[in-house]
């Protein structure tokens, strides 16, 4: 099953709204697809509306004990598959750190996870840990929401480079896209990093801009989606849009051959 890991070091950039949104989107769409809230505070699933998780019915438990993820998935109202987080995630690093093994464990799990071709969506945390480090080793790509600020484009810097030791590690290229969130279009400057982030990045710079929209901020006190919430507002128009664009660009399709190996050319 194609997994894409959503993750940026830095807070505040719309790394949940965009893992929300076009898991969203795609559940729209009839791609059926799954998501994993691997971030301790657990904002992914307090924003579908799931409050006070136990620790047997989310990630915790698939580190902790071992329980299998078709177990711990849930269908929400919304009509989005979510696999929740607890604060007790937290205590992975200190739990399993120093175990060689820990980091293959995710995409141990996902192996056996019904469903073939299903996209899997994985809202990371924002800092290399543990858990981080077992979404990158599941994910055959990687979704880099970048903020229209300045701030923001120096920390999308130092993640490309953080991720290209990775690579050299692992032995293998990430498919990575960048989205810009944020965008102010009355802002000069959100024009700038969307510009610099092209001659940076190039093609895998996304042409969609999620525009900045209150009923984004808005939509997750509701524990909705932006399709529920405000499902004409700009912030609907830009996410139905962002996944139509990866979708044509065959980012939610299935690898159908062995990852491309560092200093190979495409």
């Amino acid at each position: 099953m194609p997994t894409i890991a959503v993750f940026n070091q830095k807070g505040g950039v719309g790394k949940t709204t965009t893992s929300l949104n076009l898991a969203a989107a795609l559940a729209l769409l009839r791609r059926n697809p799954v998501g994993i809230d691997l971030d301790p505070q657990g904002h992914f699933s307090l924003a579908c509306g799931l409050q006070r998780v136990s620790d047997e019915r989310s990630m915790s438990a698939f580190f902790a004990r071992g329980t299998p993820l078709q177990s711990l998935l849930q269908s929400l109202p919304s009509g989005l598959r979510l696999i929740p987080a607890a604060l007790s995630l937290s205590k992975i690093d200190a739990l399993h750190g120093h175990d060689p093994q820990i980091a293959g464990r995710l995409k141990a799990g996902l192996c056996v996870f019904p469903g073939t071709g299903v996209p899997v969506l994985i809202d990371c945390c924002p800092m290399l840990s543990v858990l981080t480090l077992n979404a990158l080793v599941a994910a055959e790509r990687v979704l880099i929401p970048v903020s229209a600020d300045y701030l923001s484009l120096q920390g999308v810097h130092r993640l490309s480079a953080a991720l290209d030791v990775l690579e050299k590690k692992l032995g293998r290229r990430f498919e990575r896209r960048v989205v810009v969130t944020r965008f102010d279009a009355r802002r000069r400057i959100a024009f700038d990093v969307y510009d610099r982030l092209q001659q940076h990045f190039g093609a895998e710079v996304c042409n969609t801009r999620i525009a900045e929209n209150v009923s984004l901020a808005e939509s997750p006190l509701h524990g909705k989606h932006i399709f529920e919430f405000a499902p004409q507002s700009p912030g609907a128009r830009d996410y139905r849009a962002l996944a139509q664009e990866l979708l044509a660009a065959g980012f939610f399709d299935s690898v159908t051959t062995a990852p491309q190996p560092i200093g190979v050319a495409a």
